[in-house]
């Protein structure tokens, strides 16, 4: 059964999902902020989760990675291009490599610095309103949060072989790379390796997804997931992609690095 968390921390709230019986909850809240919540109210799975977990039954070609971390940022825009360009939607889904389950999810909208309202373009295209941004954490403390549910889940373990699944080079490229560079911030060395995922569709499907998700999504005849250019919607999609592609016997290896 998958669990449903709200942590309450310095007035925002962070939705952290987890698989019963997997460790500890994650997060990085104090003991004072902590809200006392008892799991016997937590609402239901969505149905998009209950699906990833019956899916996990099927065979799946064995995999050179223990797990794949699918992440999507989405970031603030216009028109014409910001600069700098802030992270706004930080999510990453945690998957066994093996079973292609989804094991644990990282999610948090986060505060813009430097443009501190959201255009109405970016309000369009991403979904996310002004609200669901303010008073959230700033990119630090998202990092800092980030750092926390990796270890938490035994993704720091030096035994353990993860790599980041993103759409395109740019999240992991260019987006946090620049933004921690702004800010005078290390990026983290689990950050500085992925694969794209459309160069992996691109070598098992033979074309290349010239227009990203909804190209992927249409070729594997699979159903599409929320909203487009929605942060934890795009990861939803990305998972779908990514099994079915080990369903098919894909194997999966690195595409991009900025070591």
């Amino acid at each position: 059964m998958v669990k449903l968390a709200h942590w309450m921390r310095s007035g925002y709230v962070c939705i952290l999902y987890k698989v019963a019986g997997s460790g500890r909850s994650f997060g990085r809240p104090s003991a004072e902020s902590v809200a006392n919540r008892q799991f016997s109210n937590i609402p239901s799975p969505p149905l998009w989760v209950v699906n990833n977990m019956a899916s996990s039954k099927s065979s799946f070609h064995p995999q050179t990675y223990h797990n794949f971390l699918v992440l999507d940022f989405e970031a603030t825009c216009e028109k014409q291009l910001i600069h700098p360009q802030e992270i706004i939607e930080f999510p990453i889904l945690k998957l066994h490599g093996r079973t292609m389950e989804i094991e644990s999810i990282f999610h948090t909208y986060v505060q813009p610095v430097v443009h501190p309202m959201l255009t109405p373009f970016c309000t369009e295209l991403t979904g996310i309103e002004q609200s669901m941004v303010d008073g959230k954490p700033t990119l630090p403390e998202v990092l800092q949060m980030v750092d926390d549910w990796m270890r938490d889940n035994g993704l720091l373990d030096p035994k353990v072989n993860s790599i980041f699944v993103t759409c395109g080079d740019w999240d992991l490229k260019t987006m946090l790379p620049g933004q921690c560079q702004c800010l005078g911030l290390p990026v983290p060395d689990y950050f500085k390796k992925w694969i794209n995922l459309k160069k992996a569709y691109s070598f098992a499907m033979g074309n290349y997804p010239a227009n990203g998700l909804p190209f992927m999504i249409k070729g594997l005849n699979l159903q599409h997931i929320g909203k487009l250019h929605s942060g934890i919607d795009d990861c939803k999609n990305i998972a779908s992609i990514l099994t079915e592609l080990a369903r098919r016997g894909f194997t999966f290896k690195q595409t991009g690095s900025t070591y």
